[in-house]
């Protein structure tokens, strides 16, 4: 794609989207290109890692609090470590009440190949550490403010699902840790600031084959300022009922690690890539490209924001004109309970060398539906091409330098021109054209991205060379 890219996106509503300036190195601005990396599961840092370091030990039960109309809420407990050198804060009342672990919970559903966040809660406000001895081998302090180095933490899923610890995700910065307190609490009643969930995401008369994941994610700001932030979601299996209710676990607790590798566990076929924003927190990208067997191929994308605070506001894929581009969708997850965020869906645009999905930018509408810290947004469409490696483009959603980062992906293969051997794009097939297929010459590389290979054999040899000579000349 090109170095600068201006996407007018014609719908969104008058919006316009500026993906900034991209070098190798840096922009003007001094923002770094971001280098996205594939990974089979996130980087968590070591036992005795530098400063206080908290993660999820393990998901230890879960509550049903019951259902209105066609929303269910669960609450899910969690027990905490902290695996640093340095204890860490668990203040809620007098000086530094807001230095204390903030804990969110969420739902994942992975349905006919497509894995998609089907529910979130509130966040519940710790209070009192109590230093068990559940994890590294506690280094008991006798204090309710601070975890000790080695020890444990265990809220139950009622305690998590008390709705006067709980406050909203929209004020805290995941990646600096920092909140306000005392913090509002929500409405009272049965589902409100608890994990929600569409009944008909959940009930397996409509979801058969279904299968479902809760995480617990903590966020603590010494936690985060001293780098340790990166490691602090755990996910694990569970069952559900034929009400829809949450049953028994299913497995044990995937440690220090975001629920989006269960899609890359269950299915081979998906990449997961790491997205470091520079300055900020990370995003995952999972995808996966089908076969669908009649000369058509399903893409889906799923974006996740661990924890970084400028958030996602777009995303665009390459996809040449020439292709039919259809079918696509879009598929993000209900904020509730007072919330402020606007949740209407993101339009999708088909320009004539891209297709691209976007949310209001954050000068028209700070509360536009980006998909912020502890969520995960789909993207999907069908195109006539198979998948080659191709860069996507993340735009971050909040003011700052970089506005975008660069993601190292799959998407649809361009289409041969009315002029295929013009290798190098000249108008004519000739010395260069001819020196451009003897550099390529043997098997294609992986990643699918072969122009010399005429005949689709997957190697460049002597029937692509006679193709190239057989059309030596203007092209028409």
């Amino acid at each position: 794609m090109n170095a600068r890219t201006l996407l007018t996106l014609a719908g969104f509503a008058g919006v316009t989207v500026l993906v900034g300036q991209i070098t190798v190195d840096a922009d003007p601005g001094g923002g770094k290109r971001s280098r996205s990396r594939s990974v089979s599961g996130s980087d968590p840092i070591a036992a005795g890692a530098i400063g206080p370091d908290v993660m999820v030990w393990r998901l230890s039960d879960i509550r049903n609090w019951g259902t209105v109309g066609d929303i269910t809420a669960f609450s899910v407990g969690t027990v905490s470590c902290n695996i640093g050198d340095e204890e860490l804060s668990w203040r809620d009342s007098g000086p530094n009440s807001d230095k204390h672990p903030v804990i969110g919970g969420n739902m994942y559903r992975l349905k006919d190949g497509r894995f998609e966040q089907i529910g979130q809660s509130w966040l519940k406000h710790g209070f009192c550490a109590l230093d068990g001895n559940e994890c590294l081998g506690c280094n008991n302090n006798g204090s309710c403010d601070w975890l000790g180095v080695g020890c444990s933490d265990p809220y139950s899923a009622w305690l998590n699902g008390q709705q006067q610890f709980l406050g909203p995700k929209s004020e805290v910065n995941p990646y600096t840790g920092v909140f306000p307190f005392p913090h509002p609490t929500p409405p009272s009643g049965t589902i409100s600031g608890r994990l929600q969930v569409h009944l008909s995401d959940v009930l397996p008369a409509d979801n058969p084959g279904a299968i479902y994941w809760l995480e617990g994610h903590y966020v603590t700001p010494d936690d985060a300022q001293a780098g340790n932030g990166y490691n602090n979601v755990s996910y694990r299996r569970i069952n559900v009922l034929n009400n829809g209710e949450l049953g028994s676990w299913s497995g044990s607790t995937i440690q220090e690690t975001s629920a989006i590798f269960a899609w890359n566990i269950a299915d081979p076929q998906v990449s997961v890539v790491q997205i470091d924003v520079p300055g900020d927190g990370r995003m995952f990208l999972g995808y996966k490209a089908s076969d669908l067997g009649n000369g058509y191929w399903e893409y889906e994308y799923a974006l996740y924001n661990m924890n970084s605070e400028r958030a996602a506001g777009s995303i665009i894929v390459p996809v040449a004109d020439l292709l039919d581009v259809l079918n696509d969708g879009f598929h993000d997850v209900d904020y509730h309970s007072g919330e402020p965020f606007d949740g209407t869906n993101w339009a999708v645009v088909r320009n004539a060398d891209t297709i691209a999905w976007a949310t209001e930018s954050f000068g028209n509408n700070e509360n536009a539906n980006a998909i912020r810290w502890g969520t995960l947004y789909n993207f999907r469409f069908q195109a006539d091409a198979p998948p080659v490696e191709t860069e996507i483009e993340i735009g971050l959603f909040k003011p700052g330098s970089p506005d975008m980062v660069i993601v190292t992906a799959i998407g649809p293969k361009a289409p041969l021109t009315p002029c295929p051997a013009d290798l190098v794009v000249d108008g004519s097939v000739g010395v260069k054209d001819l020196l451009f297929l003897l550099g390529a010459w043997g098997p294609c590389p992986k990643n699918g991205d072969c122009p010399a290979d005429f005949d689709n054999s997957s190697d460049v040899g002597v029937k692509d060379l006679l193709f190239l000579l057989g059309a030596w000349g203007p092209c028409p």
